[in-house]
Parts: C-alpha cells; sequence; structure tokens
C-alpha cells in the first residue's frame, strides 16, 4: 500500500528502545520543512488543525471532512510519517470506524482516539471523560476500521487531570486489552505519576503536555515513553511572523525592507522547485 512504508516508521519508533520529538506540521509547508530538517515524525494536533483550517479556537468545531482533507495535501506533499490527533472520533463508535478509514486513506501513519467528551455538554465548564465502557467501544471501533494493518492506532486518555492518575492508569489498562497499539496521556504532573503508569502498563507510551520534570528525554526513553510533544509552537511562529509583516507593509513599510524573509534558497526547496523543473523539461519539453 502507498502509506505503509510511513507506517512502518512509526511503528519502529515505537518498538525502539530511544524516545523522540515530533515536528508540529499543519500544512504543506510545514511538513516539508519538518522532514528537510530531519525530524522522524509529523504530529498533526487538533488545536493547530482547527487554527490552520479554520482560523478557530479547538471547541472541536472542526469537521472529519476538514481534517482528513489536510492531512491528504501534507501526504502529497512530503513523505514524513505523521501522526493524528483524532480527537473523540467524531461521534460515538460507529463514527469512530468512519474516522479511521478517512484518516487512513488520507495518508496517516497513525492516530489518537481520546475519551474526552466532546464537544462539551451544555452548561459544563471542565472537560469531562465518557464512561470507560464507551471508551473501550470507540477502541475497538478504530481497530475494526483498519484496512491496513500496519495503521498505528493510539489510545488516549486525560484522565491524569481530570480525575486521577488512577483512572488514568485504569483506563489505559483497558485500551491496552482492547488491543490498542500505543498508550498517550496528557495531564501527567510528575514522574511519580509516569512511573506509576510505566508499572501497570506494557505498551509504548506518548506524552503530551509535560511539566519540565518529563522533559529529560534519556529519563523518558527508559520508561518506555516513545514519543514525547513538545507543543506547536511553528504556527504560533507563523501566526507571529505574518502579523509583523502585514503590520509592517500597513504602516507603508516597502516590501524590499522588510525583515525576517526567508531566502530564494529556502522558498525554492521548500517549494520543490528543481522537482518540478525537471518534470517541466522531462513532460512539457521546457528547458531546465
Amino acid at each position: 500500500m502507498a502509506f505503509r512504508s510511513r507506517r512502518e516508521k512509526l511503528r519502529l519508533i515505537l518498538s525502539g528502545g530511544t524516545c523522540v520529538h515530533p515536528g508540529s506540521v499543519y500544512d504543506a509547508i510545514s511538513i516539508r520543512i519538518a522532514e528537510d530538517l530531519g525530524f522522524p515524525l509529523g504530529m498533526f494536533g487538533g488545536s493547530v488543525a482547527s487554527l490552520a483550517v479554520l482560523g478557530d479556537p479547538d471547541v472541536t468545531l472542526i469537521t472529519l471532512t476538514e481534517l482528513a482533507e489536510q492531512m491528504r495535501r501534507m501526504s502529497r506533499a512530503a513523505v514524513l510519517p505523521v501522526l493524528v490527533d483524532a480527537d473523540h472520533g467524531y461521534g460515538n463508535a460507529l463514527n469512530v470506524r468512519r474516522t479511521v478509514q478517512e484518516l487512513e486513506t488520507s495518508g496517516a501513519a497513525g492516530l489518537t482516539i481520546e475519551d474526552t467528551l466532546l464537544p462539551a455538554a451544555f452548561g459544563e465548564a471542565k472537560a469531562q471523560l465518557i464512561s470507560l465502557e464507551e471508551g473501550v467501544g470507540k477502541m475497538k471501533a478504530a481497530l475494526d476500521a483498519r484496512g491496513d494493518p500496519s495503521l498505528v492506532v493510539m489510545g488516549r486518555t486525560g484522565a491524569a487531570s481530570m480525575t486521577s492518575i488512577e483512572d488514568a492508569i485504569r483506563r489505559a489498562k483497558a485500551y491496552e486489552a482492547a488491543g490498542v497499539d500505543a498508550l498517550f496521556f496528557t495531564g501527567i504532573k510528575s514522574r511519580a505519576e509516569l512511573e506509576a503508569i510505566v508499572a501497570a502498563t506494557r505498551l509504548p507510551i506518548v506524552l503530551g503536555g509535560a511539566p519540565d520534570e518529563l522533559s529529560a528525554i534519556d529519563y523518558l526513553a527508559s520508561r518506555r515513553v516513545r514519543i514525547a510533544l513538545q507543543g506547536h509552537a511553528p504556527i504560533a511562529a507563523a501566526m507571529q511572523a505574518v502579523y509583523e509583516v502585514q503590520r509592517a507593509l500597513r504602516e507603508g513599510t516597502l516590501p524590499k525592507a522588510l525583515e525576517g524573509l526567508p531566502s530564494a534558497e529556502l522558498t525554492s526547496r521548500v517549494m520543490r522547485d528543481a522537482e518540478v523543473r525537471a518534470r517541466s523539461a522531462d513532460l512539457l519539453g521546457l528547458k531546465k
């Protein structure tokens, strides 16, 4: 299958003995830059998807179709394996099946399904969790939907910050028993909590949003953490850069006097200009 090699690379990361930081990607340009810089993996987060596609905060307004289409654009632009934050699977267990099918055909190397109640319930300011039973049903649905067995399905829980570390472990063990390939945790606050998780589970671990205490990559690797997210600074930096350039132009700065613009060489590389020129010469009879 066309995307199997990308999924096998993600599986090698999960089965290896080191911990990696993924590059935060959200469009064709960002994934090519991450690939060129040597990141072994891209992370397509729900928050950056909402921002890149809608310009909205992460309140579950983006649709599955929009998420999958953005992933498809990135898959065309680069061969970097990408782990996709599929949120709650966009509905119940049947919706989860559709989510997996769409993301599989769009080229995702792996995806996470979480047990947060989304969208937020009416009148509830705090995030809530679905029941353990519904969470297990979603994991089973995700696994059942795979057409390519190399697609990585991760069970994700934020229970550590919503209920308790004991609940997070209980849920993780249930998702592990359901057959997921890895466990994704958010809200882990200390080494002690991570140690408790490691003692109670056996699958590769992915951490999102960990404190400084959990930033030492060698320590994480020794505790079965194979992927540790570093947030989504690239899209924030891009936003700031666009703002500064637009403001400068609005205030009368001449284009040639702008600062912080990419070199012609970088622009050409990101656009894959040499490859396009070569194809144009071969297929359209144009001079190289």
